[in-house]
């Protein structure tokens, strides 16, 4: 069995800086009732869990345990078991949000690039791993998403990439996730899509000076094709940037990717459309 790691990330707790997830969740009203929300991280290199409360504050220790490689449902479903266990027995939850490294709808997995493409093709995993812990309130989005959540500011277009074994997108707009773009397998270079030019390999191959060139072009990239308002990085590689950020591009905590596990139950966490079913099919109910 892996052995698991335990962190204890006090400035998610102790932090002088008010958390944006706090922020955020003061004016979005979470829902009523939730206390205990098991937060899961799915990585290309680590799989990493915490309990956190309604405003994403972590209630327990963050664990962490190499992903296995090859990595099947079945074992992913198993090793996030064995993971969560000790933190369940210390705070009984009533909800799972799972970050996942690939493209995710409606709590399925469409693809997962880094775990292997033969066994990942519409995997319900949510309710997999719900049924393996007797928890039937899960919800699933892609990584960078979730770690959007919790460092969004909720005003104008904010878009999200995240730098670890593979590159995540997400954007946001007032707060609300839009439709999901993988644009890590979208070419920017010949033959080369963001995963291979600013992924982890690339930038162990490359080196870091190149790698960072590399990523300073691609945000001139997403600025000139997503006209953001404010960009935010994350992701383990973000601490490796070496050259002046843009003054609209912001590096954010890895421990995002854990707390927006609590803004994942919140109203304004999908799209209104969504919640107002009457609205899109043209009833003309906008409440």
């Amino acid at each position: 069995m892996a052995k698991i790691e335990k962190t204890v990330k006090k400035s998610a707790v102790k932090s002088p800086v008010k958390s944006p997830v706090k922020r955020a969740a003061t004016a979005t009203h979470p829902s009523q009732g939730i206390e205990n929300i098991l937060a899961i991280d799915v990585g290309g290199t680590g799989l990493k869990a915490a309990i956190v409360d309604a405003d994403g504050t972590m209630r327990t220790e963050r664990v962490r345990v190499a992903t296995p490689h090859p990595c099947p449902p079945a074992l992913l479903v198993d090793t996030l078991a064995t993971l969560v266990d000790p933190l369940l027995k210390q705070y009984p939850s009533t909800h799972v949000s799972i970050g996942f490294p690939g493209f995710v709808r409606n709590n399925h997995v469409i693809t997962a690039p880094h775990l292997g493409l033969d066994d990942w093709n519409d995997v319900p995993l949510a309710q997999m791993l719900g049924e393996r812990l007797s928890i039937a309130s899960v919800r699933m989005i892609n990584d960078a998403e979730m770690q959007g959540l919790a460092a969004i500011e909720g005003q104008g277009l904010e878009f999200v990439m995240t730098l670890g074994t593979g590159v995540g997108t997400a954007m946001f707009r007032d707060g609300e996730l839009m439709p999901h773009l993988e644009l890590a397998h979208h070419p920017v270079s010949k033959k080369r899509a963001y995963d291979e030019y600013i992924g982890d390999a690339a930038r162990s191959k490359a080196g870091n000076k190149r790698w960072n060139a590399r990523v300073e072009k691609i945000i001139g990239i997403l600025e000139s094709l997503v006209h953001y308002d404010k960009l935010w990085i994350g992701g383990g590689n973000a601490a490796r940037l070496t050259f002046d950020l843009p003054p609209n591009v912001a590096t954010v905590p890895n421990d995002r990717g854990i707390e927006g596990g609590a803004r994942l139950w919140h109203p304004r966490s999908v799209r209104e459309t969504r919640q107002l079913p009457a609205a899109t099919q043209r009833a003309g109910k906008f409440r």
